[in-house]
């Protein structure tokens, strides 16, 4: 029983931190997207096209998550956009308290999108609640299109899900319409992007649904 109260407690107090992030980000017009995945699904990649494509349209940074390395955050900073890295230590998720001493490193009021890039993890990182407006999670073909139904809580809880590496499908045995059909079990109203970052395809259309919700944040 002592376990659970702890556990309760954590979560509670993840919630009132987060509250006070999100009212923060809310007042300073900053869309927040929370980017989740399983490593290796390429959501960096993801992030690096994004941010190539928007950088001179739409003031971007970017919070790294990671359980020890520096390398996505050194990625993304080649692109030239503010950049804050947190090194986990061997949790598996970001959470609220991490998400506010991020924010303290950065000029929010030159700041319009911001994407926290969350531990690559299929589980904990859907649990937690961080002060983002959305929620992305990324299934590469290569994982296989049977994550869905035994991951639910991540595509659940994200208005987005991208179907990413669809240049490989070919060459495994992932099955689209099995997919489609799950996603839409778990979540009626997700919306659904299939991107290839080596050829460059889908990339495009996200970074057109990015800008409208940016320009709808701006004007709420």
């Amino acid at each position: 029983m002592s376990e659970i109260k702890v556990v309760t407690n954590i979560l509670q107090t993840n919630e009132e931190i987060t509250a006070k992030n999100k009212k923060m980000l809310d007042e300073k017009g900053i869309f927040v997207v929370n980017l989740m995945s399983s490593p290796g699904s390429g959501k960096t990649s993801i992030l690096e096209k994004m941010i190539s494509k928007l950088k001179d349209e739409i003031n971007i940074a970017v919070i790294e998550g990671d359980i020890y390395t520096t390398k996505d955050a050194e990625r993304i900073e080649a692109q030239g956009v503010p950049v804050v890295q947190i090194n986990t230590g061997g949790a598996c998720h970001l959470d609220g308290e991490m998400i506010k001493g991020a924010l303290n490193s950065l000029d929010l009021e030159a700041i319009d999108l911001l994407v926290i890039e969350n531990v690559g993890n299929l589980v904990c990182p859907a649990e937690f609640e961080i002060g983002e407006d959305i929620k992305v999670s990324v299934l590469s073909t290569t994982e296989g299109n049977d994550k869905p139904l035994k991951y639910p809580l991540m595509f659940e809880k994200s208005g987005v899900v991208i179907l990413n590496k669809t240049d490989l499908i070919e060459f495994t045995n992932f099955n689209k319409e099995e997919f489609y059909e799950d996603i839409k079990s778990l979540n009626a109203n997700a919306l659904i992007f299939e991107t290839s970052c080596t050829k460059d395809e889908g990339v495009n259309e996200i970074c057109n649904w990015v800008k409208e919700k940016v320009e709808n944040k701006r004007n709420s």
